[in-house]
């Protein structure tokens, strides 16, 4: 029997409140009735000094990055909800992405990245629903070696998104992240074979 899809799943943001933690919780549940293996972290237990190419020479990767390394190893994709900051992704994510990137225990540095599938999402006060930090984290994560699924999930007007349950308001939205999810474990599915995409509703 074929293994499932194993997909990891972080926020770009760890307020406790965050509108992205809301939109990646759903996500998750989506995937896992889809038959995902899901590892779902926060990257609050994970906490990384800002990257020092100095502080590398002399003290190696910190112990979190190679732990989150080993994590994107052991896993087929991705699924990153972040905050848009001024436009662009938020220093927590880029510096965590920043270290993991860096190379450890005999791995070089962007084989955790590379050839794995990565779906993004945002959430945003804004009308754009933080489309321009899921563009650059795009690219980012392209230069890195990773296949990013066409469609991605911006949530606009983020406040008015979710019910106090935190549920989707807006059942068209729910409708939206619930394919985003089936066609990430798809395209798992294409770049590893040997995982089972059976489950997947079509």
């Amino acid at each position: 029997m074929k293994p499932t899809n194993k997909i990891l799943a972080f926020s770009g943001s760890t307020r406790k409140a965050s509108f992205n933690v809301k939109l990646l919780n759903l996500a998750v549940a989506a995937a896992q009735e889809h038959g995902a293996q899901v590892t779902h972290i926060d990257l609050r237990e994970f906490p990384l000094p800002i990257y020092d190419g100095d502080l590398e020479a002399t003290s190696g990767v910190p112990e979190n990055a190679v732990q989150l390394r080993e994590l994107l190893l052991t896993h087929d994709g991705l699924l990153i909800a972040s905050p848009e900051y001024n436009g662009s992704v938020s220093a927590l994510l880029k510096n965590t992405l920043d270290w993991c990137s860096r190379p450890a225990n005999g791995v070089e540095g962007l084989a955790p990245f590379r050839g794995k599938a990565v779906g993004l999402m945002a959430a945003s006060l804004s009308p754009f629903g933080g489309l321009r930090g899921i563009i650059d984290l795009r690219g980012i994560m392209a230069k890195m070696g990773a296949v990013v699924l066409a469609e991605d999930v911006a949530i606009a007007s983020a406040q008015n998104a979710f019910d106090p349950t935190d549920a989707f308001v807006d059942s068209n939205t729910a409708k939206l992240v619930d394919q985003f999810t089936s066609n990430l474990i798809g395209l798992v599915a294409k770049l590893h074979p040997n995982t089972d995409a059976s489950k997947v509703e079509r």
